[in-house]
């Protein structure tokens, strides 16, 4: 585990650095709610700035010692998840897990989508947390913080991995992407599905090219997306779409679009979630909004804040998802007219449980008898 450990963040120079974060969705290294320094670029009169490096992607060993992360949240259907990786390098600029970054001594800024915490050994820990004494199975869900998929998954195949052990003892899945890579573990997903054991829902935000590349820069384009619906869908892996987030004045005007484009696709379960801009993420979506739409920007932000109470984000249990107001009652409606018009959720599939065979508790085979 890295340990927090207070630096200096420079800000206003990444903004004046756009070639420097080409390809990444956050406008600056922003500074976390436990920085206690801040710095910034100052011009010495000689007009001369350096030319700035592009942004690299940097990989960290992550040596947590478990897996399972566990949840009560009461509005959150499942009580496990695995998240392979700590950051994402999709960049979506908008993504609630970013201020996580800062318990491990990063922004939540550009070093959410560059500095990768990755658990290399998260199969092992996998197989030795089911052989538990005790476990009981119930959906483990992958996606839920940080995309399985993201780009780094191609070389690493930790994910893959994972999926690996839960095939093996038959332990139901629920998967969250962004990421046309899903495709590549179909193989796997198809062993599943004939046993009820896995469900993947592809998570579409838009379908303007422009707007994705904006918003989530590294996340695979808006028609790929459709095409992993298409091809999980045809292979009978039970797949869904989720609009999330929903975004005043961006990309709410597409709800029934996206839902109709992804039940052509062969999403037979849909759902979605109303932006959320908890701790610093709230000055990374101003910082973004300001600088791709100065027009509309205060407009945005009073829809948001209209149905969060006034405020940027509300955390209580029952509202962080939805919202409350009128316009928060308004994206209820139509995504709810247009889901049933469809034919949406009509059968939500519930995964199965009484198949689980736990791994052995010494690594090896076990016996027959």
């Amino acid at each position: 585990m890295k340990k927090i450990i207070p630096r200096a963040i420079s800000t206003e120079a990444d903004q004046a650095r756009p070639d420097a974060r080409r390809g990444r969705g956050a406008l600056s290294d922003v500074a976390s709610r436990y920085d206690t320094l801040r710095r910034q670029r100052e011009d010495d009169g000689w007009g001369v700035w350096d030319e700035p490096e592009p942004l690299k992607t940097v990989l960290h060993a992550d040596t947590s010692r478990s897996i399972i992360a566990w949840n009560k949240s009461p509005d959150i259907p499942f009580d496990r998840s695995i998240n392979p990786y700590r950051g994402c390098e999709h960049g979506c600029v908008y993504c609630f897990a970013r201020p996580s970054h800062a318990y491990l001594g990063f922004s939540p800024g550009l070093d959410f989508e560059t500095q990768i915490m990755v658990k290399r050994d998260a199969a092992a820990l996998l197989q030795k947390e089911l052989a538990a004494r005790g476990y009981q199975p119930a959906v483990m869900n992958m996606g839920t913080n940080t995309d399985p998929y993201q780009p780094v998954e191609r070389e690493e195949r930790i994910t893959r991995s994972v999926v690996e052990v839960l095939r093996d003892t038959c332990h139901p899945l629920g998967i969250v992407t962004k990421n046309f890579l899903v495709t590549r573990d179909i193989d796997l997903f198809s062993a599943m599905a004939r046993d009820g054991l896995v469900k993947i829902f592809l998570s579409v935000t838009t379908l303007d090219r422009q707007l994705a590349r904006r918003m989530e820069p590294r996340a695979s384009t808006p028609p790929k997306r459709l095409e992993a619906i298409q091809q999980l869908a045809e292979a009978g892996v039970p797949v869904g779409v989720m609009v999330a987030p929903i975004i005043p004045m961006v990309n709410d005007m597409e709800i029934e679009r996206i839902l109709e484009a992804a039940y052509a696709a062969g999403a037979r379960e849909a759902g979605y979630v109303l932006l959320r801009l908890p701790l610093e993420l709230k000055e990374i979506w101003r910082e973004w909004l300001a600088e791709h739409y100065p027009d509309r920007a205060a407009r945005v932000m009073k829809l948001i804040q209209q149905a969060r109470g006034g405020r940027d984000y509300v955390p209580e249990f029952g509202n962080r998802m939805r919202g409350e107001g009128p316009y928060a009652d308004l994206i209820a409606q139509r995504f709810g007219l247009a889901s049933r018009k469809l034919g949406f959720n009509e059968k939500r599939l519930r995964l199965r449980t009484d198949l689980f065979k736990p791994p052995s508790r010494d690594g090896r085979q076990g016996s027959l008898f």
